[in-house]
């Protein structure tokens, strides 16, 4: 485990925006904490025979603006102040994209990779019944994180509507398409992430074309951006995965890899035409764009010095810590920060449950176009606050969020 603490991470972007704010603590502590947290033991029949007993959370940080919404990641490393701290992102995620959610979040402590699917399934069965107080379509929302995707959510909607006693699409997003998903919203948060690379290069007066770019990270996010980046022909020079990170100056082959992905490989077996480096090299090489789009904290105090990319575009939730922003920003390095370059996936979360309220369902060109409206519209709010205020754009969107959530409570 990470020596940091991401909730920490909350709590200190909190008290920096309500100071900027001019907030009294009476106007924001309640904000601080979460709503509620559920933590529950989620008994498993294993393959062979035996029981074995995970744990699991639910977290709402916030329903002040609307049901909490946020997904459920399966990982050995879940702990309370994870799933809290992932709850509070969402929160203040949701605000500064501008829809009416607040921010919630689950998690169970197990490694996904060592379940066969039958195990997954109970495991996800027993988990849905355990939070299904908590949880439903106007009350709290959840979707696929890391280590679960549209078939967790399947099971999740199956087991939810038959202890409702009827079919509840609603309860999630991030559902297969045949089974009430959207069109759009495996690619979304990804797109969001290009989005706003887009937009920042832009507003700093550079060319996305011919921009190198690592991505750490080659999940859905990592790879749905790597391969929209190219096709805006940026350039993908280093990417790495849980097994290796890769290199090739003149550009990687994005569309071969996510095949070579795709069929189940680890690019430590990649035989491509590509150098072999660490992930510290990937982290710290001179690009004009880096993708950190794997776990929280993965550019801290003792990295932070020797980052060189000219641009930071947050895939992954938290990926730099407090005390790295300072010395980012210090080095006049620019961070566009998680609860803006990754809203794409919550934005098109939200015309997923529209979709399913409605039983109206959308072109994938229509989600496309209203998603990069929705992202766009947010980075430009940010980056407008952020010039005036002469703050970061982490800052700025904390006090766009922050607003809307203390006027909110008044």
């Amino acid at each position: 485990m990470s020596a940091y603490n991401p909730y920490d991470n909350v709590l200190a972007t909190i008290e920096t925006a309500a100071k900027q704010l001019g907030y009294s603590p009476s106007e924001y502590e309640h904000i601080k904490y979460p709503e509620r947290t559920l933590q529950v033991s989620i008994p498993v029949r294993m393959d062979d025979g035996s029981v074995r007993v995970f744990e699991g959370y639910r977290v709402q940080h916030s329903t002040l603006r609307g049901p909490s919404k946020g997904g459920i990641r399966y990982h050995q490393d879940v702990n309370q102040d994870e799933v809290s701290a992932l709850a509070a992102w969402m929160t203040f995620k949701c605000a500064v994209a501008g829809i009416p959610y607040g921010g919630g979040k689950g998690g169970v402590t197990v490694d996904p990779t060592k379940l066969s699917k039958g195990e997954l399934k109970r495991l996800t069965e027993v988990f849905t019944e355990r939070i299904s107080p908590i949880i439903g379509p106007e009350t709290d929302i959840p979707a696929p994180d890391v280590g679960t995707g549209g078939e967790v959510m399947n099971w999740l909607v199956e087991t939810y509507s038959r202890l409702r006693g009827e079919l509840t699409l609603g309860v999630t997003t991030g559902k297969p398409v045949g089974k009430g998903g959207s069109l759009g919203r495996v690619e979304a948060t990804g797109r969001g992430v290009t989005i706003t690379a887009k937009a920042a290069m832009q507003a700093l007066g550079r060319e996305i074309r011919g921009a190198t770019v690592a991505v750490q990270g080659m999940g859905n996010v990592g790879g749905i951006s790597a391969k929209l980046l190219t096709e805006e022909r940026a350039k993908v020079i280093a990417v790495s995965d849980v097994s290796d990170c890769i290199y090739n100056p003149a550009g990687l082959d994005i569309e071969g890899l996510l095949t070579f992905i795709a069929d189940g490989n680890l690019l430590k077996d990649y035989t491509g035409d590509v150098e072999r480096i660490s992930s510290k090299e990937l982290l710290e090489m001179d690009v004009d764009i880096l993708v950190p789009a794997a776990l929280e904290n993965m550019i801290n105090k003792d990295n932070a010095a020797n980052i060189r990319a000219k641009l930071i575009v947050e895939g992954a939730n938290g990926p730099v810590t407090v005390e790295a922003d300072a010395v980012l920003e210090q080095n006049g390095i620019i961070v566009v920060p998680d609860i803006l370059a990754n809203c794409g996936g919550v934005v098109c979360s939200y015309f997923e449950w529209l979709q399913n309220l409605a039983d109206d369902y959308w072109t994938e060109q229509a989600v496309n176009q209203k998603l990069e409206e929705a992202v766009s519209a947010a980075f430009k709010s940010v980056w407008e606050i952020s010039a005036e205020q002469n703050v970061s754009l982490r800052a700025g969107a904390y006090l766009i969020a922050l607003k809307k959530l203390v006027e909110e409570s008044a």
